[in-house]
């Protein structure tokens, strides 16, 4: 099934906003997540989701949560 350019749209917004809430869930906050324009105003697969940039608190806070979640010590 093709999915017209509004419901990859749809599909992108969704991933970014469950993206958005599991993050804030375990206390860390992407400011500029969001989707890549340019790549949703293509025809060609689905649009790509930009995690942006981050301090270096959050780099931090990422690490040590995916550390934990691969059972690091």
């Amino acid at each position: 099934m093709v999915l017209s350019p509004q419901e990859r749209m749809q599909a992108a917004e969704e991933a970014v906003r469950q993206l958005r809430e599991s993050l804030a869930g375990v206390g860390v906050l992407f400011p500029s997540l969001d989707v890549e324009r340019v790549s949703a105003a293509g025809t060609y697969g689905l649009p790509l989701v930009d995690l942006g940039r981050c301090n270096l608190d959050t780099a931090l806070r990422l690490a040590a949560v995916l550390h934990e979640r691969a059972g690091g010590s």
